[in-house]
């Protein structure tokens, strides 16, 4: 069960939809040329077509015969507001605008995968082709299941791509459990009380305060999570004062948190309030704390991770799959789908080794090589899923 022959046929023409989606990149909940390309490919190939979930997402439907059961296949649609320094033919052409992240490959990918489905109809069930918008930011996976996607497009599992630079050419890893980590900001304000530098015993230094309040927050992730477990505390920020001989009267800072367990995000954000509470009594000043919370962490459930693996190997041969990858820090959207239904996400090797140029890099491409493998692997697990008795 190698790389679909079909899908190495129609890798030229995947690959054009993916560049030109490139060279016209849009931002969150502005993908109204992507979104009108893909349905217009989706309904050229007979699948069922339905707009407007989360604003500018859709959903492809292909069914064949009476069986109840179903499943879903994610991509996202959207860019990154940046600046492209690329020089090829297909750079962006819309200013402060770049698909560094790969979703035009993801969009594309899923376009094949529809495309070859649609002609060979090997399963028996439905499947929905989820292109969702949003992503990078906005959430546009959670404002597609508030306008009722698994309700009206229930699905019994849900699957999805990622690149990954670095990991091998046609290579796909994940792992069961958590594979992303949730992302939350938060910011505390100090009031304290200012003064003449030279008649600190007259102030409530909110200096000092949040300095303390930096170092404890190192003990966080060192004295109060499991080792094993991965969690990162980041002060990005500290803003206070603007002369040499002030002591401010307040102080902000700001910073993120990244967990991979809802319990271990719980923690955190818990013990920042009581480092924060005791910095006040302790200190004599007035602290807000507010908390604003991202993408949860991106969970695969462990059997449809096993099954994902399973049909990759089949795809890419057992030389070239893992299923126990090292989670990433990074955040996904795709968390929100998961939470709903069963389902894994995998990372489809963009290649470049060691020297790879990352993703949100101003220098990133896809590469369309890995086309032929990520449409491949999307139309087998939909064969073997719907191919299968239901539960």
């Amino acid at each position: 069960m190698p790389v679909l022959p079909r899908a190495l046929e129609i890798q030229g023409e995947i690959a054009a939809i993916r560049r030109d989606i490139h060279a016209h990149p849009e931002l969150a909940y502005e993908e109204k040329r992507t979104s009108d390309i893909v349905a217009a490919k989706l309904q050229e190939w007979g699948l069922e077509v339905t707009r407007g979930l989360g604003r500018t997402g859709l959903v492809g439907t292909l069914r064949k015969g009476n069986s109840l059961k179903s499943i879903g296949l994610r991509a996202d649609m959207d860019c990154l507001p940046m600046e492209e320094t690329n020089i090829f033919e297909h750079r962006s052409q819309n200013p402060g605008r770049m698909h560094a992240c790969g979703h035009d490959g993801h969009t594309a990918m899923l376009l094949g995968a529809a495309k070859v489905l649609s002609e060979t109809r090997e399963f028996e069930g439905a499947v929905h082709f989820i292109f969702q918008p949003a992503e990078e930011g906005g959430g546009g996976a959670r404002e597609m299941i508030a306008d009722g996607l698994f309700e009206k497009f229930p699905c019994d599992a849900v699957f999805a791509i990622h690149n990954k630079p670095g990991i091998p050419l046609g290579h796909i890893v994940t792992k069961p459990g958590p594979l992303l980590a949730a992302a939350d900001r938060w910011d505390i304000r100090i009031t304290g009380k200012g003064g003449h530098a030279a008649h600190p015993h007259l102030t409530a230094d909110p200096m000092v305060v949040g300095a303390n309040i930096v170092l404890a927050l190192q003990t966080i992730v060192s004295r109060n999570i499991d080792p094993i477990d991965s969690t990162v505390v980041t002060v990005g920020f500290f803003k206070a004062g603007s002369a040499y001989n002030v002591i401010p009267g307040d102080a902000h800072i700001g910073g993120t948190t990244r967990t991979t367990t809802p319990e271990n995000r719980v923690l955190v954000q818990r013990r920042i309030e009581e480092i924060c509470r005791g910095a006040e009594q302790m200190y004599g000043v007035r602290i807000e704390i507010e908390h604003k919370p991202g993408y949860p962490p991106t969970i695969n459930n462990a059997e449809q991770a096993r099954f994902a693996i399973d049909v990759a190997a089949g795809v890419c041969g057992q030389h070239a799959v893992s299923g126990n990858s090292r989670p990433s820090m990074g955040a996904e959207d795709f968390s929100y789908m998961l939470e709903r239904v069963p389902g894994a996400m995998v990372w489809l090797g963009n290649g470049g080794g060691p020297e790879a140029v990352s993703l949100h890099n101003s220098r990133y491409d896809f590469n369309d090589l890995a086309i032929p493998f990520g449409v491949s692997f999307f139309v087998r697990t939909v064969e073997r899923y719907l191919g299968e008795p239901a539960a």
